[in-house]
């Protein structure tokens, strides 16, 4: 990342956790990640600097800033960013190592075939127009993706997914491939190709946000290696559609129904899809 965010402090940043080595932040849908086209001063990174633009621009660009991992503009959660060179240099060598544990929750549209599974299906980058996108190959790379379905009502379905790789909109190619799209997903499909066509502005205002949230993520501290686990709350309206996906008749603002808060629980804080897979 070569541009050097500039500081914006209208863009909102809320802190879930930090200290002297890193922060975590809880990036709303809509927002991206960093600057980019079309996103030069609006980006979660643009109001990080706002808050520390002197720490972050000592890390430079060859460490994108201390942005650790990104999520894509309408997915909402954790986002880690190193304050040091040494935080940065530790944890991202995680992420590599595929030791960083990231569980996200998703309302899907389908029925998948099973309560819990693995999707080892291989996707590659392509562009598409004026969008990037991930489409399904028979060979290459294995992308990673268990899932484990926490409640269903009708043809809706609350579904925590965890992903040793980080393949660009993974879990939304996967969920598509699988019969169950993520649920406000205009691009991937099931037995369809990505659709990149730009949404009919009527009909785009109407469609529900995506309904994707990194929830939490768990990594070693790069000081002394004891374990992080940090946690984001959903978003309300990611909450009533969980609500409504486990038959729940709560009003709208609503917390987390108590069954689908007792599955949430259930996951525990270790790699729950271990358990889950072996079953």
């Amino acid at each position: 990342m070569g541009i050097h965010p500039v500081a914006n402090p209208k863009v909102t940043c809320r802190e879930l956790y930090g200290d002297d080595w890193f922060v975590a932040f809880d990036k709303e849908a809509g927002r991206v990640t960093q600057p980019g086209e079309g996103h030069k001063d609006d980006s979660l990174l643009n109001g990080v600097f706002a808050l520390s633009g002197a720490a972050q621009s000592r890390l430079g660009s060859l460490r994108d800033w201390g942005l650790l991992h990104r999520l894509d503009k309408d997915t909402s959660g954790v986002v880690i960013i190193a304050r040091t060179k040494e935080a940065y240099d530790g944890i991202r060598a995680q992420f590599e190592a595929r030791k960083v544990e990231k569980t996200y929750l998703a309302v899907v549209r389908g029925r998948l075939q099973a309560r819990a599974g693995t999707c080892r299906h291989s996707l590659r980058e392509e562009r598409r127009g004026e969008m990037k996108v991930s489409v399904l190959v028979q060979r290459g790379e294995e992308c990673v993706t268990h899932w484990r379905v926490l409640a269903s009502s009708g043809n809706l379905m609350v579904v925590a997914c965890a992903i040793e790789t980080g393949k660009l909109h993974q879990i939304r190619a996967h969920m598509a491939y699988l019969g169950a799209p993520v649920e406000g997903d205009a691009v991937y499909r099931s037995l369809l190709p990505p659709n990149t066509s730009r949404p009919h502005a009527i009909r785009a205002r109407l469609a529900p946000s995506l309904r994707l949230h990194a929830w939490r993520i768990a990594f070693a501290h790069p000081s002394d290696g004891r374990r992080i686990e940090i946690e984001a709350p959903p978003p309300l309206p990611m909450v009533d559609s969980m609500n409504l996906a486990s038959g729940s008749t709560s009003a709208s603002g609503a917390p987390v129904n108590r069954a689908l808060r007792r599955e949430l629980d259930a996951l525990g804080s270790s790699r729950w899809w271990v358990r889950t897979v072996a079953k």
